[in-house]
């Protein structure tokens, strides 16, 4: 028997008329399907940001109304106190959000090699925190990356683990197989399995978060998940063995450097 050769093989035959019509049909409904799901998206984020803003504004306009109205029974000190928190969670939202329209808007910067040991402790040195981090870093695992959103993802993680952590905040780095695999744990009390997920949806505070701190914006974890998105990589939350709550950030390694010394 001869070899067969592709001028053995029958040419496909056309689709019927009906089904190349449905074909045709159905790129389009796909697509404006998925349109809608992303204007959706978009407005129900649209919506969320200004009532997190509106809050924002209006706890502070009746703090400053109430000193108006009683400006004999006004504690001065504690007033601007209350005040200067509120515009402290102003800001946050703010910044996180221009965070966000950044990372959605334009061209990604270009990644670059980065040493993770060496960012994690230039991340952590320029840092002044209630309590001093723990660094065990394994050396030379390097990833391709846009230093400034990996250095914005682990402030974000840091700045997480220092409002809950009770005496202990520990950054731990080392490789998996290809990959790097980085870790923020604190002490504190931890998250409940059930809300490991929830917690990385926009505007998300749990109560302990919010009883902890008021200020923040509840997108802080939502933008650290985006940013190791981007770069191929996934963050997740889980029981740390310090016992509360430890956030793991895997990122696939770099390639070896060519004679060129790109990848």
């Amino acid at each position: 028997m001869g070899a067969v050769t592709a001028f053995d093989c029958e040419a496909p035959r056309p689709l019927p008329g009906g089904a190349r019509n449905a074909l045709t049909i159905q790129a389009p409904a796909d697509r404006m399907r998925e349109l809608k799901r992303e204007l959706t998206k978009k407005r129900r984020f649209a919506s969320d940001a200004s009532h997190e803003l509106r809050t924002a504004v209006a706890g502070l306009r009746a703090e400053l109304e109430e000193a108006g109205l009683h400006p004999g029974e006004t504690d001065l000190g504690d007033l601007v106190v209350r005040a200067l928190r509120d515009v402290d969670r102003l800001d946050a939202i703010i910044t996180d959000l221009r965070a966000i329209a950044e990372m959605e808007s334009g061209p990604p910067p270009t990644p670059q090699r980065v040493d993770l040991a060496e960012l994690v402790r230039d991340e952590v040195a320029r840092r002044s925190d209630r309590i001093a981090v723990r660094l065990r870093l394994e050396a030379g695992l390097t990833v391709q990356a846009v230093p400034i959103r990996i250095g914005r993802l682990l402030t974000n993680l840091l700045d997480n683990a220092q409002r809950h952590a009770r005496r202990l905040v520990e950054v731990r780095l080392s490789g998996d197989g290809g990959h790097a695999e980085l870790t923020v744990a604190d002490d504190g009390d931890g998250i409940a399995p059930s809300e490991r997920e929830r917690i990385f949806q926009r505007f998300t505070r749990l109560e302990p978060a919010r009883r902890l701190d008021r200020s923040g914006s509840g997108l802080g974890l939502a933008i650290a998940r985006d940013i190791a998105r981007a770069h191929l990589g996934s963050l997740r939350a889980e029981e740390a063995d310090t016992g509360g709550a430890g956030f793991v950030l895997r990122l696939p390694l770099a390639g070896p450097r060519t004679q060129e010394g790109k990848t």
